[in-house]
């Protein structure tokens, strides 16, 4: 079975929800991910569009850290460290640029050991995941051609296939992320990894 899984690098209830994900492989290894990119806030000032000001978006979004951190199982998400970073709260297409120039050297694989890794960067470290050096390093921590990875993140073909997935989730009725779609039917939200497991169980059947 193919499963899609909509995601954005910004979102901390996918950062909860991924590794349930990984652990559904684990038990069913004949299913197959596809990584779909889904911004939330696609460009600089969408979070200030979207709370008022980038100041109320930055508040407002770290309370649902706070909540994404009692449903994540190992409680990564690091709240407090993030109160006391002075850059603006990042947009999501850089990120999510770079998850697909990730996916282009290393396939659907890379794709998401780039996203677990950039989250944990933005979610966890609280460093800037819109700043390219950011993108960069991550990037060399996994051992990609790093010459390649930053021409392919700047490439018109990179947003191209960006857009193909915002496309997909157009199609499909997908408006949130975490959300996977596979045979016609949907599960969103950060849900228990049981619900989960249910959920593809009874498609499987």
């Amino acid at each position: 079975m193919t499963i899609e899984f909509f995601h954005d690098v910004l979102c901390a209830w996918c950062y909860a929800f991924s590794p349930r994900v990984r652990k559904l492989v684990e038990e069913f290894p004949e299913i197959q991910v596809i990584h779909r990119a889904f911004p939330l806030a696609p460009e600089p000032i969408s979070i200030s569009e979207m709370f008022g000001s980038k100041e109320r978006g930055k508040e407002e979004i770290l309370k649902h850290w706070e909540a994404a951190n009692i449903n994540d199982d190992q409680h990564r998400i690091n709240t407090q460290l993030m109160m006391t970073k002075d850059f603006d709260y990042p947009y999501s297409t850089p990120g999510l640029l770079a998850c697909k120039a990730a996916e282009k050297q290393g396939g659907q694989a890379m794709h998401w050991d780039y996203f677990d890794r950039l989250q944990k960067a933005h979610l966890s470290e609280c460093r800037n995941i819109a700043d390219k050096e950011v993108l960069l390093d991550v990037a060399r921590e996994l051992g990609l051609n790093m010459e390649q990875f930053e021409k392919d993140m700047e490439s018109k073909e990179t947003m191209q296939a960006l857009q193909e997935d915002i496309e997909r989730a157009m199609e499909l009725g997908v408006s949130a992320t975490p959300t996977l779609v596979a045979n016609g039917h949907s599960l969103a939200g950060a849900v228990s990894y049981q619900r989960l497991r249910n959920w593809y169980l009874s498609l499987a059947t």
